[in-house]
């Protein structure tokens, strides 16, 4: 049983009428239901006691999925802090969408992670293409799939050299976009993946599902026990014979 807790910023859902219709349930909602796996799932959002996620949850979470938009700057320096030494101890990060900008993600990267974007009220196609078909986030998808509306996200996007690429999406104005990829901090595992774009049903979309109950699994290490990881950057440190 892997431990899943869906963090979303839960924002739209209260403001905007028509992401409200898109998604009934918030789009945590709509992303648990679709996830396939032996997940013990917990949602939370920004406006929950200690913007959702007090140490003890935080400490019992093998896998955090981040979904954040209108209120990076309202998560607390303390909070990514504390996710931080998580992520390093062991604990694995999905981060979706435009997360890209989030606190946490830069706290992580190291960059701004600023990217090119287009957002038209139709949406654009997005065709998603699996570029490492042997990587298990790939696993049980076709060669390429496609988002009928999405928002466009394009190159330059400000990141380190991911450690694997495994998702290229391209649009209909030509425009392409490293949209799926991992990287490696401390002990934990992180994947981002960038379709879901709170005006269009996208976490409804099976395909997508699929990605994101794939990332968790990749990014779950069970041989890892974070409470016992924990701590480990705080070991007696190690000194050279004379």
């Amino acid at each position: 049983m892997i431990n899943v807790t869906i963090w979303n910023e839960g924002r739209h859902e209260k403001r905007d009428a028509p992401v409200a219709a898109i998604y009934p349930d918030r789009i945590d909602g709509a992303i648990a239901a679709g996830l396939v796996g032996d997940f013990a799932i917990t949602r939370v959002t920004l406006d929950d006691p200690e913007q959702g996620l007090p140490q003890d949850l935080l400490d019992r979470t093998d896998v955090l999925l981040w979904w954040g938009h209108l209120a990076h700057d309202e998560v607390s320096d303390d909070l990514v802090s504390r996710i931080q030494q998580r992520i390093v101890a062991g604990m694995g990060l999905v981060v979706l969408h435009s997360g890209h900008h989030s606190k946490l993600f830069g706290r992580m990267m190291g960059t701004n992670a600023n990217l090119s974007w287009r957002e038209l009220p139709e949406g654009d196609l997005e065709r998603v293409w699996v570029i490492d078909p042997a990587h298990p986030i790939a696993e049980g998808l076709p060669p390429y799939f496609e988002i009928p509306a999405s928002e466009m996200y394009g190159e330059p996007f400000d990141i380190p050299q991911p450690d694997e690429l495994i998702f290229l999406s391209w649009y209909s104005g030509g425009e392409v976009f490293r949209s799926g990829c991992t990287f490696k901090r401390g002990r934990g595992r992180i994947f981002f993946f960038s379709p879901g774009h709170e005006t269009f049903p996208i976490y409804h979309d099976a395909h997508v599902h699929r990605v994101i109950s794939n990332g968790i699994r990749w990014a779950h290490q069970p041989h890892r026990d974070g409470r016992i990881l924990a701590n480990w950057h705080r070991a007696a440190p190690l000194h050279p014979k004379p």
